[in-house]
């Protein structure tokens, strides 16, 4: 650790004021967690989890027409964590114990190889996500339009963020800061946080991931207080425009459009679709807005700041990560699960 970052760690340490600073980003949740930063903090100090975990805010609809697909004769390839993702009946981990196939992959790449390989069977991707992983479903969208992988389709929840956190911003005005999301601003740039920041009023950092990044990241949001700016302390990744490549191949597929989001209902123009010239590859993404999450479940709290996971009386009891009630207890990334294991 640096001596400027030393200097950094006990000006947050000895701060005597009152901050309540949301991290976006799942994997800010995550390595905040991890990195044992909150047992340090004063007592005016909160840090909330936002909605940046791309499982925790897919709605149970989505699960349910994975489901259905699956019952229709498709295999659903799809990330481990969305596995253990409840849909309003059951998960696809459950579903698969009663003969739906589901294969495990690691690379939306992958879910092409499988199909080029098993042409008599019909395959869909389960495309989740932000702005950061757009583009490579653009990518795999364009791979099966350029190869013609008759056989292959998405389905997509991919979601937006500043529209979000504009949410939160309207309906939790006591949040005084927010970590702006650094893997979604290495594809959108600083930029899109800086109309938010100077709109409300608030300090917006973006920042990376090791300890000495969030101490920096922490620090910068201290120190402006009250201010409507966003600053940059992730900048040998982010750049203030962004990834123009990036965002020129989510363009030529994508168009944005309404979207649910599971917690927070739906916002207006935060969704990302296949544009109708793809919709053969399309396996029925739009509509998808129904959200029936356990009634006991506060995850809908947890992701906009309004409760803590300890408040959830599920939490640690019937809510676990090997049995997990909500999507906030699902991913490592998720403020659930991370605090049920770190804290």
């Amino acid at each position: 650790m640096t001596e400027d970052t030393k200097n950094k760690l006990e000006y947050i340490r000895s701060y005597e004021g009152h901050a309540r600073l949301m991290e976006v980003c799942g994997s800010h949740t995550a390595a905040i967690a991890k990195s044992g930063l909150k047992s340090i903090l004063p007592k005016g100090i909160e840090l909330l989890s936002g909605p940046g975990c791309p499982v925790c805010v897919t709605p149970t609809a989505y699960i349910d027409k994975l489901i259905s697909l699956g019952e229709e004769g498709f295999t659903i390839a799809a990330f481990g964590d969305l596995f253990r993702v409840p849909g309003s009946k059951e998960s696809l981990r459950q579903a698969q114990t009663r003969g739906i196939s589901v294969k495990l992959v690691y690379s939306p790449m992958k879910a092409a190889e499988l199909a080029l390989s098993d042409p008599k069977n019909k395959y869909v991707f389960a495309a989740i996500g932000f702005e950061t992983t757009a583009p490579v479903y653009a990518l795999l969208a364009e791979q099966i339009i350029d190869e013609k992988i008759d056989n292959l389709k998405l389905l997509t929840s991919l979601k937006t963020m500043p529209r979000a956190i504009e949410k939160i911003c309207k309906e939790n005005g006591d949040i005084t800061g927010f970590f702006a999301p650094g893997h979604v601003a290495a594809v959108t740039g600083s930029e899109a946080f800086s109309s938010l920041a100077k709109k409300y009023g608030v300090p917006f950092c973006v920042a990376g991931f090791s300890t000495e990044h969030l101490i920096n990241a922490l620090y910068t949001l201290l120190k402006n207080q009250g201010k409507g700016i966003c600053l940059n302390e992730y900048r040998e990744v982010v750049s203030e425009t962004g990834n123009e490549r990036a965002k020129a191949i989510i363009h030529k597929y994508f168009k944005t459009g309404n979207a649910p989001w599971r917690g927070l209902g739906k916002i207006d123009g935060s969704g990302l679709y296949l544009k109708e010239e793809y919709s053969h590859i399309d396996a029925g993404s739009r509509g998808l807005e129904s959200d029936k999450p356990n009634v006991n479940c506060k995850c809908p709290d947890v992701l906009t700041g309004k409760a803590r996971p300890a408040d959830c009386p599920l939490f640690g009891k019937v809510c676990t990560p090997l049995s997990p009630v909500g999507a906030c207890m699902v991913s490592e990334e998720g403020s659930c699960n991370s605090c049920y294991m770190n804290e």
